[in-house]
C-alpha cells in the first residue's frame, strides 16, 4: 500500500509545475520505469490521455473539500475499475497484492492498486494526511506519514527550507526598520 501511495503522489505531481510530466507517451514511459509499473504493453496515445485523465481524477481526492467528495469521487473512479485481487512476487518484491485484472491497461492497473491504496486511507479516516504542499509558490501533493500529521512541504529540503529561509528574512527585516 505504501508504494501505491507513492506511485499516486508522484503521478499527481506529473501534473504540478511549469512542464506537463506527461507531456508524450515517452514521459508515460519513463514514469512506467520509474515507478516499476509491471505488466505494462506498448504504450499509446490513448494510454496517455486515459492516464492523464486518471490523474486529475486522483489530484480532486487529495484536494476535495470534505471526506464525502473524496469518497465520492474515488467510488467513481473504482467504480469504472475491474479490480481482480491476486498474490504476486516479481522483478525482485517480496509477496504483494495486485488488484488490477490481468489484461488491464495502464490507466486501469493504476486506477486499481492506487484507488485501492487511497480507499484504505479514507477508510481509515486518515483524509487529512492527504495533502497539498503549503508553499505558496507550490502545487505538489503528498502523504503527510508524520507521526503527529504535522508536515506542511511536499519536501523539506526545497518547499520546506525555502518558506523557512523566506521566513527568517522577513523577520531579519522588521527587526532592521524598528
Amino acid at each position: 500500500m505504501v508504494y501505491s501511495l507513492a506511485t499516486v503522489v508522484d503521478l499527481v505531481n506529473t501534473g504540478a509545475g511549469e512542464r506537463d510530466g506527461l507531456a508524450e507517451v515517452a514521459d508515460l514511459a519513463e514514469f512506467v520505469g520509474r515507478r516499476e509499473v509491471s505488466g505494462v504493453r506498448t504504450l499509446t496515445r490513448r494510454d496517455l490521455a486515459e492516464v492523464r485523465a486518471l490523474r486529475e481524477a486522483f489530484h480532486a481526492v487529495f484536494t476535495a473539500p470534505d471526506q464525502t467528495t473524496a469518497v465520492r469521487v474515488l467510488n467513481t473512479l473504482l467504480g469504472r475499475t475491474r479490480i481482480t485481487p491476486s498474490l504476486t512476487e516479481h522483478d525482485g518484491h517480496p509477496l504483494h497484492v495486485h488488484y488490477f485484472a490481468p489484461d488491464a491497461s495502464v490507466a486501469e492497473h493504476l486506477a486499481a492498486d492506487c484507488g485501492v491504496a487511497l480507499a484504505h486511507v479514507l477508510v481509515e479516516n486518515e483524509r487529512e494526511r492527504l495533502r497539498t504542499c503549503a508553499a505558496p509558490d507550490c502545487s505538489h501533493v503528498f502523504v503527510d506519514e508524520s507521526r503527529n500529521r504535522s508536515r506542511v512541504y511536499c519536501d523539506s529540503r526545497t518547499c520546506g527550507n525555502r518558506m523557512h529561509v523566506a521566513a527568517y528574512r522577513a523577520r531579519a527585516r522588521r527587526r532592521d526598520a524598528s
